[in-house]
């Protein structure tokens, strides 16, 4: 199946080049925001956010007075990313980071011994301590908030914090602010708040500064990664029956199978690695590292397998163990993984990540995607691929297959909006001639926001705002076909607007709405020369840049592109389950979409002699056949008073 999503990148090397410090550009612009009290790293996955952390910690311990530092990593092997690094003699920075050995606590799987060695850490000389979240929570439970003043405290891989009040960590964030003096450095490779409860409640949030570095720059950035695909493969009965027709061990792999408790799963996973192992050759021999040598059917080539499903610990420290000693590309060929390697799991020569099922979280997805975006020497092309179950008409969760398909596609679509590069929006005025600079888009009927809090959620909080507009049940009713793009960009995504920001005004709204269409719309674009002109393709419309104007941005529907390639690549009796699924949840009509449709309406009765049927299989037409039954039902209820 072609990709929904690829994307070309410039390979400039500019985002793994290092300044006279030593510094990758991420790391230079955390650098210049070291004084913040709170501070809050938005980064994409290998930009290099754990030794970001090391040059602030070093400047708060040495420059800014603070007497501590204490990492704390979502589980023991992300622990690896702050062991002792030479920054003085390889980075020319004025000091090494040399966490001692004892007070990493990633290292032991004791939890009464951690919380014991945390506290003494507190009360020593020692200025660096490493340990889990989970430690941290335990270890908080056991002092006072006092015990944290003057003390720089560095969550990783952040959006494990929650605003939920059942969140432990969020609750020792919430408290840590509350009551100490101690600093916090809060780094993220998601851009996702959290996927249904925020990360931070606004008040808090209000006080972070914040270090965003997007995933384009990152990519952008690389030295060999030159493209980045994101697609779909659609299988029926047991998915381990498609695995041979999506999984390539000519490329080396990531296989994430599906959680035990969801549908795709079949509630045996043991059983699962087995029958892919099968599938793909002959076991071998198991090495004492624990890898699994297996002799592929097709030509006899061994290949070196990682099973981090098997949950033994002696095994798995065995073989997590060598997984954090790769120093080659032969040194591994597949990792077949469930709960495991995805946030901080570093396997640079990881070309596919193959996700089995669908994944509710955005985040989840973004940190597996960026199991396959390290920049190496032996690929320039990744990919992710999620395997997922096609509707069958048979089965009584038809509903739901349909749901977490389209939302499998619409997640696509966000991840195209942050991996591709975002543009300028400027006004363009009948006399203006002025060429548009690098990265600035002209358009006609573009007023710029005026809102203080428009910019600041352009700025920071656009991909969480379209991630909310993505994910809203009504938007994955708005199919092509059933509902036209200006009830899509002038009544739906306002709507969606207004409950994510309630304290937004009407105006502020119509500001903002029109910026994320403008966006989406744009970054699903592709932009082609001819000549001396640039032209714009957008869905079915191909526009000369300087003819671009907001009327027409309006009428095209920003997420079409996807649904058009599903449509062609399942089944016709698949998609008329998908229809039939979004008519039994039909989105109700009112009197902003009957005002946008009937001027259509009227446009077809010339054109067709007719009014719109009600039976059509033309769900355009349908929609407005149902619009006319409601004007008219409207027309009577006022007649009765």
């Amino acid at each position: 199946m072609p990709n929904i999503v690829e994307v070309e990148y410039e390979q400039t090397g500019k985002s793994v080049n290092v300044n006279d410090t030593g510094m990758r550009p991420m790391a230079a612009r955390a650098y210049e925001a070291r004084t913040a009290k709170y501070l809050l790293i938005k980064a994409p996955p290998a930009s290099g956010k754990s030794r970001a952390l090391m040059f602030i910690a070093l400047d708060k311990l040495y420059h800014q007075g603070l007497k501590k530092v204490i990492v704390a990593v979502p589980e023991r092997s992300i622990g690896g990313s702050f062991t002792q690094t030479d920054l003085k003699n390889q980075n020319n920075f004025f000091e090494n980071w040399e966490p001692k050995d004892k007070y990493n606590l990633c290292n032991t799987e004791d939890n009464k011994s951690k919380v014991q060695a945390f506290k003494e850490f507190l009360d020593s000389d020692e200025k660096i301590l490493i340990c889990t979240h989970a430690t941290l929570r335990f270890a908080f439970d056991q002092l006072n908030e006092s015990a944290f003043d003057n003390t720089l405290l560095a969550i990783d891989e952040f959006h494990h914090v929650s605003s939920d009040g059942e969140n432990r960590l969020g609750e020792v964030l919430r408290n840590l602010m509350e009551k100490s003096n101690c600093h916090i450095v809060a780094m993220t490779g998601s851009y996702f708040r959290g996927d249904s409860v925020p990360v931070l409640l606004p008040e808090d949030e209000a006080k972070f500064t914040k270090v965003p570095y997007n995933y384009y720059e990152q990519l952008n950035g690389y030295e060999y990664l030159k493209s980045l695909g994101i697609g779909y493969h659609f299988y029926q009965g047991r998915y381990t029956s498609a695995i041979d027709e999506i999984l390539d061990t000519d490329k080396k792999t990531i296989l994430h199978i599906p959680n035990v408790n969801s549908g795709e799963s079949t509630k045996d996973k043991h059983r699962e690695v087995g029958t892919i192992l099968d599938i793909i050759g002959r076991v071998k021999e198991v090495t004492d590292d624990g890898v699994i040598i297996l002799k592929r059917h097709t030509d006899g080539k061994l290949l070196k397998v990682a099973d981090l499903v098997n949950d033994d610990p002696k095994e798995r420290d065995k073989i997590i163990t060598y997984l954090r000693n790769i120093k080659s590309v032969d040194d591994m060929d597949l990792i077949i993984a469930l709960g495991m390697a995805k946030e901080g799991f570093d396997w640079p020569y990881c070309e596919h990540a193959l996700t089995v099922g669908y994944r509710s979280s955005l985040t989840e997805i973004i940190q597996i995607i960026g199991r396959a975006t390290r920049d190496s020497e032996n690929k320039t092309t990744a990919q992710f691929t999620n395997l997922i179950a096609q509707p069958d008409a048979h089965n009584d969760e038809v509903k739901l297959s349909v749901n977490n398909m389209l939302k499998a596609i619409t997640s696509s679509l966000l991840m195209e909006q942050v991996l591709a590069p975002s543009f300028k929006f400027k006004p363009k005025f009948d006399n203006d001639n002025e060429p548009p600079k690098k990265g600035e888009l002209k358009i006609r009927g573009f007023k710029k926001p005026t809102s203080t809090k428009v910019n600041d959620i352009i700025e920071s909080d656009l991909n969480d705002l379209k991630a909310a507009i993505l994910q809203d049940p009504q938007m994955l009713q708005a199919m092509p076909g059933n509902i036209e793009p200006e009830v899509i960009n002038e009544v739906l995504i306002p709507k969606i607007i207004k409950v994510k920001y309630p304290d937004l005004d009407e105006n502020e709204v119509k500001e903002l709405s029109q910026y994320v269409v403008l966006d989406s719309v744009v970054r699903n674009a592709t932009i082609e020369t001819n000549g001396d002109k640039k032209f714009i393709r957008m869905a079915d419309k191909f526009i000369n840049l300087d003819e671009l104007n907001i009327d027409l941005i309006n009428s095209i529907n920003p997420f079409q592109q996807a649904f058009e390639i599903l449509s062609k690549q399942v089944t016709t009796g698949v998609l008329k389950l998908i229809q039939e699924a979004i008519e039994g949840t039909r989105i109700k009509m009112d009197f902003e979409e009957a005002s946008i449709l009937w001027p259509k309406i009227q446009e077809f009765i010339k054109e067709h002699g007719r009014e719109p049927d009600l039976k059509s299989t033309d769900g355009k037409e349908k929609r407005m056949a149902e619009c006319i039954i409601y004007l008219k039902e409207e027309k009577r209820k006022r007649a009765n008073g």
